[in-house]
């Protein structure tokens, strides 16, 4: 299921927290894409070096696949690894678009 965030919320709790809930952020993401049907690896990944690069590589396709659906993973990569502050935003805003909005109680 994915969850409806507040973008400007996402900002303010990484520097509140020093970077920790943008960590807790991008697992949480990485749980919402895998639901979809993305194969994004174990966010252990994001401490070893080299290795978080790959896992970069995998969470920028799982987005360009199955959220954007636009299968441009090297854009999004490059847009990850050089402009990142940008990229929480932007992924939030895509899933924000298919998050599932609550239905309304039916009515007597």
């Amino acid at each position: 299921m994915i969850i409806k965030r507040n973008i400007a919320a996402i900002y303010l709790l990484s520097i509140i927290t020093l970077g920790i809930y943008l960590i807790y952020w991008l697992v949480q993401t990485k749980k919402e894409m895998n639901g979809l049907g993305a194969t994004i690896p174990t966010a252990w990944l994001l401490i070893i070096p080299i290795a978080n690069l790959y896992w970069a590589w995998k969470y920028c396709e799982a987005f360009a696949i199955h959220v954007k659906k636009d299968n441009n993973a090297i854009l999004w990569f490059l847009l990850y690894f050089f402009v990142g502050i940008i990229m929480p935003a932007i992924i939030q805003s895509e899933l924000n678009k298919l998050a599932v909005s609550p239905t309304p109680a039916a009515q007597i």
